[in-house]
């Protein structure tokens, strides 16, 4: 059985509130969910403000539907850069298990992504899980195969939220038409649909969100991935990106009866065939 994944919940100063979209989720069937702290710096060293103890939110937290377990709640951090000096990890980032950034230039976003391993002088690494896309407008430049590859490559997805869509006939085209050229060049690779609900009316079911990432031109395997197994990978790169530079993982792999036959010694042979 698949595991559903919310990974933008946006946070809220109204407990209640908070608590009805995560209750909401779970009827839903979300396994896990992302409590969403969004900071547009409009200085170069902004204040990151320290996450609301999941633990404080539920005395008891909800039952998944169709599941014996309780949702799981995770904090996630998202820059607004319009400039590399507003993305500077420090000691707080560390509080956060994801962080996303939402890069609003075209020079920030082309020269991150392409260039990860440069100086800082010449270009600032990102070291983020996600990069958010625009929903709420028109993308304001134009995507490039060569940053959308390199994010890839770096194990980066990319993020596209539906709650806009819901709110706005207008903000619905937008989504819809940045999602569709993100998704031309992606080519449904590392893409994860999220709600960035405020309200627990904006949230959908995991299948009805699937069927949206139909109308983003997914195909219907990634569109099911994008709420399931890449946010699973997601929350991976995230456990990665805060303990370690990189994990390895080694399998055995089966051998194939024509490979057996070939590795059978000659004299064992003879007597097969005598037989």
């Amino acid at each position: 059985m698949s595991v559903f994944m919310d990974l933008n919940i946006i946070s809220s100063n109204d407990k209640n509130r908070l608590q009805s979209i995560i209750e909401t989720a779970a009827h839903l069937g979300y396994s896990t969910v992302a409590i969403n702290y969004v900071i547009e710096p409009q200085q170069k060293k902004p204040e990151i403000p320290k996450p609301q103890s999941v633990s404080d939110i539920f005395d008891k937290f909800p039952i998944v539907q169709g599941k014996s377990s309780p949702i799981k709640v995770l904090n996630r951090l998202t820059i607004v850069a319009s400039d590399a000096s507003h993305f500077r990890p420090t000691n707080e980032y560390k509080n956060f298990d994801l962080v996303a950034v939402y890069p609003k230039t075209e020079k920030l976003f082309h020269c991150l992504y392409v260039f990860p391993h440069l100086s800082q002088a010449a270009c600032m690494t990102f070291d983020v899980d996600i990069i958010c896309i625009a929903v709420t407008e028109k993308q304001p430049f134009h995507f490039k195969r060569a940053p959308v590859n390199g994010a890839i490559d770096r194990g980066v997805f990319f993020e596209i939220c539906y709650a806009a869509a819901i709110r706005d006939n207008i903000m619905r085209r937008y989504t819809i038409s940045n999602a569709f050229v993100l998704m031309e060049l992606c080519k449904g690779k590392n893409i994860i649909v999220s709600s960035g609900a405020e309200r627990p009316l904006e949230l959908r079911g995991p299948y009805d969100i699937a069927n949206l990432g139909l109308v983003f031109s997914l195909s219907d395997g990634d569109a099911k991935a994008a709420v399931s197994t890449n946010c699973r990978s997601v929350l991976l790169h995230g456990e990665t990106r805060a303990t370690a530079f990189g994990v390895v993982h080694t399998m055995k792999k089966p051998q194939t009866p024509e490979k057996q036959e070939e590795e059978t010694p000659a004299p064992k042979k003879a007597k097969i065939e005598l037989v």
